[in-house]
């Protein structure tokens, strides 16, 4: 049989490159290859697994085509291309041309065009022709012979669809209404308009009614209301969309059967070609040669290379940064529990339960896994125990229902769990200590947390242990899901599921845990990172354990009084909304609010579109309308208070424990690379503080009784101490040394007005210009933040660097060695990787630059508060105090302050958190009390 692939080259390349922008390959002269490394691998990954014996690229030209002529607005709202797909274009070209593959294109059509004629006239020839593309419009192209082969991408299998499977995923009878669907929809990225209103669903409703979008129009008089008026109107555009969409098969290519077959790569060419692009491994696997130019040096202690998750059907784009990585997913195969040897234990007598105890405790290490029913630790019951101390090896001890009896069953395990000597691992140990101090055990000994340790190594990557396993281990651990069925109301419980299934499923999470846990450990030795984990991280999982076994109460009759205040005003405002609109609508409903800002008011003459072809309608673009347009700032007052009401001010009462009568919040460790805590359930971290009303949340956090008020202690403008520190700027350091009022000194430094002269508005300015250089905030920024021409701000930050040459000098040299080190650190060593600091792309290198500015300074406080919480909490449990730490904030801790201890802490406190770092600067830390959160801040 006659195989022919035809491959639409624009398509693949958008996509390489996309799967590569976050961690871009960048060679030594300095060149983005991920876009050619990418389609590279997807052409090699076609001839070794498809065997073709004809092959064919096609590209698109920038010569306008008959669709422009048939629609000038076709394709008017895309993007310019990005900077390193221009030049991948021609790079992709010429190692097509190498591998003896014809390029084809031809001005006047598109890709898709050439490769729908050649596909149909080779099917007439008697070929088996695949169309390797991931866009969806091909599909109206197969017929018999003739396939849409969607690559495999982002763990997506490769995707073959025939006349049935099309007519299966449309929903539709035949293969060709495929161009009446698309004719009805429209296509925001091609900007094909359609009829207003239809997505899919309507489309294949109109279809099984009517056939087509011209019987559509032939029988609209048989619709009713909207529907009718809408299709009445857009009877044109609807006809142009189809023709828009209809992929042509008659363009003037000529079928060369000849120059179409595959007969292997020009080798001196190819060598050439992937010699200036640094291919090496790819030259080795082709030809069995290396090149012979000389490798770029690694970057200096850079992130660690990781595998890419792979399944049966492979991804050949690749999220790694290197070409070993890309090309290690062509050959990898990945282990599962039913093709890997194991030896998995069920421990369910007291002397299984009494040997295993005995063997765990002459470990050094072990690592342990709950099983539990649910994800609340407060709440959560244990099912069972998992323990493993050897690769392929783990021991399962099931808990019964009965308390008694589960207690009886853990106490059998107590010893070793409090033995300090012995180190006890585990992926997000926080919980598992939760759940264990439940059944009243304390877990004692150092902590190995695989979950934080990958997230020191590469903290902008996931760390779950599914996805560790396979990027690590080449394994793929058992889904939960396959044992508890998918989230939602129906999910059971590990309770539910047979024993010998959790012994499995149980038993493989501590053994991969256990081999995660060997490879991470040489990583952070390899990457100096041992100490941040040791004096930060591994003591901090107690702390937050704490904290949120602690939880806060909540004063229910305030926020109910809240939330009728909130509702009466929004009813105010929504009101007045209506009367500048001069209508009702929906104001939560982007697309209607659109239609009315820009549509009907016609507040902007081009405003700006989503990706979906809707008005973007998102706070930033209301904040640049609001002070000329008044309905603008009402929209995003009443968003504001309805935030509040849906998201604090109604849903806290729900989340009050029956447990305790408490809200316990959850915080996550491992989650913002800068290394700040974050927080869920309620997130208590995007509580505003800024408004009034956002003020008045933190009035319903109260004592947890009579006895207790609240204490909150806060940094004083730690970061802009910590980058004084940094630049080491005399005039600064002073400042804070002496105690004056910063914003002041700079408005008076930054002005040239004598100190005693600095006006309100100056001191704004200057204070916002302080905070923004940490970002750093560019004019026309600083110009929108202050709402001042651009040309002030840019004069303001002019002036700022002359005044403060030494922060001019911090952020050019950190910037300098981000780019030869391709990371940046706290004073406590966590590292920001940086991938995009070389990158080619004005853009992505920009995002870096500012990223290397912000990131050591954002991250030393996020460390500081990190090293105040750890002593704090050491210093209270060894005094045996009653007073409770049960909140961390951004740069503020609030405690439960028992009344007897006040002065104590109110002393003490602050003493911890300014000694938390060695800095030039001095740290300052203020301390409030009151009878709620907001008197005590």
């Amino acid at each position: 049989m006659k195989k022919l692939f035809l491959l639409d080259a624009m398509a693949l390349i958008y996509r390489a490159h996309f799967a590569f922008s976050k961690n871009p390959r960048i060679n030594s002269k300095g060149l983005s290859t991920g876009a050619q490394l990418g389609f590279t691998n997807t052409l090699l990954e076609v001839i070794k697994k498809n065997n073709p014996t004809h092959l064919g690229v096609a590209f698109d030209t920038s010569a306008p085509t008959f669709r422009h002529e048939m629609y000038k607005e076709y394709k008017a709202h895309r993007d310019e291309t990005p900077e390193d797909i221009k030049v991948a274009i021609p790079m992709v070209k010429d190692i097509v041309r190498a591998f003896n593959i014809p390029v084809i294109e031809m001005d006047g059509f598109e890709a898709d065009d050439i490769i729908g004629t050649l596909a149909w006239k080779a099917s007439d020839a008697d070929y088996e022709v695949y169309m390797m593309t991931p866009d969806k419009d091909y599909a109206q192209l197969v017929r018999e012979n003739v396939f849409l082969y969607k690559p495999a991408y982002m763990g997506n299998a490769v995707d073959i669809l025939g006349i049935e499977e099309v007519k299966k995923k449309f929903d539709i009878d035949k293969v060709d209404q495929v161009r009446d669907i698309l004719g009805m929809q429209g296509d925001a990225s091609d900007n094909i308009p359609g009829i207003p209103g239809v997505g899919p669903k309507t489309a294949v409703k109109y279809l099984k009614a009517y056939g087509s979008v011209e019987g559509l129009i032939d029988h609209v008089h048989e619709l009713k209301g909207k529907a009718k008026e809408k299709v009445e109107a857009n009877k044109k555009l609807a006809i142009l969309s189809k023709e828009l969409a209809t992929i042509h098969t008659d363009v003037p290519v000529e079928f060369d059967e000849d120059s179409l077959k595959y007969e292997g790569p020009d080798k001196e060419k190819l060598t050439e070609i992937f010699e200036e692009l640094e291919f090496r491994t790819l030259l080795n696997r082709i030809f069995g040669t290396t090149a012979t130019a000389q490798a770029k040096p690694a970057a200096k202690k850079a992130a660690p290379k990781k595998k890419s998750p792979a399944g049966a059907q492979l991804d050949m784009f690749g999220s790694g940064t290197s070409e070993e990585t890309a090309e290690e997913e062509t050959v990898r195969e990945i282990k599962t529990i039913k093709n890997t040897l194991h030896d998995y234990h069920l421990i369910n007598t007291p002397e299984l339960r009494k040997s295993l105890a005995h063997y765990l405790s002459v470990q050094k290490a072990f690592c342990f896994d709950t099983e539990t029913t649910g994800l609340d630790a407060n709440t959560a019951e244990l099912v069972g125990l998992a323990f493993s101390y050897m690769k392929g090896e783990a021991y399962y001890v099931p808990v019964p229902a009965d308390r008694d009896e589960a207690q009886a069953i853990v106490d059998d395990f107590r010893s070793v769990f409090e033995n300090k000597s012995i180190t006890k691992i585990g992926q997000n140990l926080k919980y598992d200590l939760m759940v264990m101090r439940n059944y009243g055990v304390e877990v004692e000994g150092y902590l190995f947390d695989t979950m934080l340790a990958h997230y020191l190594i590469d903290p902008d990557s996931r760390h779950n242990m599914d996805v560790l396993a396979e990027n690590f281990l080449d394994y793929a651990p058992v889904k939960i899901e396959e044992l508890i069925g998918k989230k939602g109301k129906k999910q059971g419980t590990m309770r539910d599921v047979p024993v010998e299934k959790v012994v499995e499923y149980a038993g493989e999470d501590a053994d991969i845990t256990w081999q995660l846990a060997q490879a991470f450990k040489p990583e952070l030795k390899a990457n100096d990172l041992v100490k941040l984990y040791n004096d930060i991280e591994e003591p901090l999982v107690n702390v937050l354990a704490t904290i949120e076994a602690n939880g806060v109460r909540i004063d229910t009759d305030t926020l109910k009084e809240l939330s009728v205040r909130f509702g009466e005003e929004s009813q105010v405002i929504e009101k007045k909304i209506y009367e500048l609109a001069g209508q009702e609508f929906n104001i939560g409903s982007p697309k209607q609010l659109g239609e009315i800002l820009f549509d009907k008011m016609k507040l902007v003459e081009k405003p700006k579109k989503t990706a979906t072809g809707q008005y973007a309608t998102g706070e930033e673009i209301l904040s640049k309308l609001a002070h000329e347009h008044k309905i603008c700032d009402l929209i995003l007052k009443f968003r504001g208070l309805q935030k509040l009401k849906s998201t604090y001010v109604d849903a806290l009462p729900e989340m009050i424990s029956e447990k305790d009568g408490l809200v316990h919040t959850s915080y996550n460790q491992a989650v913002a690379a800068t290394g700040r805590l974050s927080s869920t359930n309620p997130n208590l971290q995007n509580i505003p503080i800024r408004t009034e009303e956002g003020r008045l949340i933190r009035k319903a956090f109260v004592p947890r009784d009579e006895n207790h008020v609240l204490l909150a202690a806060d940094y004083s403008q730690v970061e802009l101490r910590i980058m004084a520190a940094f630049a080491k700027d005399e005039s600064m350091i002073e400042a804070f040394k002496e105690g004056k009022d910063i914003h002041s000194m700079t408005a008076s430094k930054v002005f040239k007005v004598p100190l005693e002269e600095v006006t309100s508005d100056m001191r704004r300015k200057a204070k916002t210009a302080n905070f923004g250089i940490i970002y750093g905030i560019s004019a026309h920024g600083l110009s929108q933040r202050l709402d001042i021409p651009r040309k002030e701000a840019s004069a303001i930050i002019e002036a700022y660097f002359e005044q403060f040459p030494a922060v001019k000098k911090y952020m050019d040299d950190v910037i300098e060695q981000a780019r030869e080190n391709e990371y940046v650190e706290t004073v406590f060593g966590r590292r920001r990787y940086l991938r995009d600091i070389n990158s080619r792309s004005a853009v992505m290198r920009g995002y870096a630059e500012r990223n290397a500015i912000n990131a050591p300074i954002q991250g030393s406080a996020a460390d500081t508060i990190k090293k105040a919480m750890i002593n704090i909490h050491a210093w209270m449990k060894a005094k045996k105090l009653k007073s409770k730490m049960i909140l961390q904030v951004h740069d503020e801790l609030v405690f439960d302050a028992h009344k007897d201890e006040l002065e104590l802490l109110r002393k003490e406190i602050p003493t911890f958190m300014k000694a938390a770092a060695d800095l030039e600067v001095p740290l300052e830390a203020e301390v409030g009390e009151g009878l709620n959160w907001l008197e005590a801040h």
